[in-house]
């Protein structure tokens, strides 16, 4: 079905969902990697995407050496080796497991936090993106945009946030930290006109919890309220949700079919 531009697929498990979403990412790599030197992709990093990038792994005929990696967030001040540390969580999941051109970390624990905003974002400018993988938080965010900074305007590519309690209480929820007070109060994150100039968006978000966000994000209008109603705008944007994800949606029948 599609709303807006925002193209959605549902699937019984998470399982299929995530396998269909690594084909069509890898086929649109596959495509992309014939008449160009470089791609440049975004990743996400949290539990919602690793039957993703589990399937996205074993893809075949995927030019690895040519792509750029990043990564949309991160934690201030958690270790680099530390199992929520969103770049760890990547690096063992896919960057380690794969010869990629680069692999561009976004660094919380550095000394001027500024300074590693700016510098992120050049990378960024430097390398336009061509992919984005994402996912969508228990409060509509994209990224670390809660509601509270979703600027669909904001002038800046990079910048440190304060994360709000729904987006921190669902760091527990999703058994990254034991306790809420565990879970840091800052981040560094891209921000939604950064992510959204991506020339194609997979938005990967599976499980009973993500509800809300999944019918907020297509039934309400687009506003910063529900960060995750932007992705309608997106010309070239594909949604991923499983039955548990779309069980607070509308009768299938009454959006537009695809």
């Amino acid at each position: 079905m599609k709303v807006d531009n925002l193209e959605i697929k549902i699937f019984d498990t998470r399982k299929e969902m995530g396998t269909d979403a690594a084909r069509l990412v890898a086929d649109k790599i596959r495509e992309l990697q014939v008449s160009k030197d470089t791609l440049n992709i975004i990743f996400a990093s949290a539990p919602s995407q690793n039957e993703f990038l589990d399937a996205l792994k074993e893809e075949e005929g995927i030019a690895w050496e040519k792509i750029n990696a990043f990564h949309m967030d991160e934690y201030v001040g958690i270790p680099a080796d530390a199992p929520q540390n969103f770049g760890y969580f990547l690096k063992v999941r896919l960057f380690d497991f794969k010869p990629l051109k680069s692999v561009n970390y976004l660094d919380g624990n550095a000394a001027d936090l500024d300074a590693e905003c700016k510098r992120y974002a050049q990378l960024l400018l430097d390398n336009p993106t061509d992919i984005v993988c994402l996912g969508i938080g228990e409060n509509g965010h994209l990224a670390f945009n809660d509601p509270h900074v979703a600027f669909f305007d904001d002038p800046q590519v990079v910048k440190q946030v304060e994360l709000d309690d729904a987006c921190r209480q669902q760091q527990v929820n999703d058994a990254c930290f034991d306790t809420f007070n565990e879970v840091p109060a800052t981040a560094l994150t891209l921000t939604i006109p950064t992510l959204m100039k991506a020339k194609y968006a997979f938005c990967i978000v599976p499980g009973e919890k993500k509800a809300q966000a999944i019918a907020h994000t297509v039934e309400e209008d687009i506003q910063e309220l529900y960060p995750s109603t932007i992705l309608r705008n997106h010309p070239n944007a594909i949604l991923f949700i499983d039955k548990a994800s779309s069980g607070m949606l509308k009768e299938i029948s009454s959006y537009s079919q695809a």
